[in-house]
């Protein structure tokens, strides 16, 4: 495994791939993260992994500074997932002429959900990976469903700007007791560990409602976080798109509350009934 943190090294460490796979990360892997590296592994001649704490997706009074950054485990869990090319490179190579250069603008779809919570946190999100897709030119990258308001915006992104990479999905990947896999999952206490169960329960309640259709579904979720004493910041189903979802189509509840500390996200694939 190449450790490179150079654009020049990147280019001499990728000169024999013809069909690199891509996984940009913040660091703090886990198991979520491992899993799309192996979700890369059948899509490209080589798996190219970033590390990279973007200063540009935080908002004011976010957890920039105190993001985990655990650079040597991170390193050790990427060879073992049989990674060929780990980029880490400095906030000075990825934005040379300083942060509030020039940015790309995530558009209306950006100012919902997440980005109603954080004005500014997909201007941030689409400049870094538009930026790292500039540099490692992947056939494809691999994004987790998790982040689900991100992958749609991605996706987009590239089609506008006839980027050629292909953005693939893959699956969340959940613990045991069913959360989702995140960084910041290390930030909840055990007393809030426990608490956050109630995110996927509620996931779970309002997909088995989905054949009675939108309503019947939030009314599920919605039962059980008022059970658990938690508020979601919102609690939405859409279509795949982050459209307004049709009876009889595939559609998305999604999620997200803060529980103690961190803010969690989530989110679950439904089939609306008619």
């Amino acid at each position: 495994m190449k450790v490179v943190s150079t654009k020049a090294e990147l280019r001499a460490a990728l000169a024999t791939s013809h069909k690199p796979a891509f996984v940009p990360t913040m660091g703090a892997l886990h198991q979520g993260h491992i899993s799309l590296m192996h979700f890369a592994r059948s899509r490209g001649d080589a798996v190219v992994v970033s590390i990279f704490v973007n200063p540009t997706q935080f908002g004011a009074g976010e957890d920039f500074a105190e993001y985990p950054r655990t650079m040597e485990a991170d390193l050790e869990k990427c060879a073992a997932a049989g990674v060929d090319v780990v980029f880490t490179p400095s906030v000075t190579t990825m934005y040379p002429h300083g942060v509030g250069d020039i940015s790309i603008d995530p558009g209306p779809l950006g100012a919902i959900l997440e980005g109603a919570q954080r004005p500014t946190h997909f201007r941030g999100v689409l400049t870094v990976v538009a930026k790292l897709l500039g540099l490692v030119q992947p056939a494809v990258a691999v994004f987790g469903e998790k982040d689900y308001q991100q992958l749609v915006l991605i996706r987009r992104m590239v089609k506008e700007l006839s980027i050629n990479t292909d953005i693939v999905g893959a699956p969340i990947i959940r613990e045991a007791d069913g959360l989702a896999m995140s960084s910041r999952n290390v930030y909840l206490s055990p007393a809030d560990r426990e608490k956050s169960l109630v995110i996927p329960k509620a996931l779970q309640a309002g997909a088995s409602a989905a054949n009675q259709g939108e309503a019947a579904v939030l009314a599920a979720a919605q039962e059980v976080f008022d059970q658990s004493g938690i508020t979601p910041d919102y609690l939405v189903v859409t279509d795949s798109e982050l459209g307004e979802s049709k009876p009889g189509a595939d559609a998305r509840l999604l999620v997200a509350a803060k529980v103690g500390t961190p803010r969690l996200l989530d989110n679950i694939h439904l089939r609306l009934g008619n």
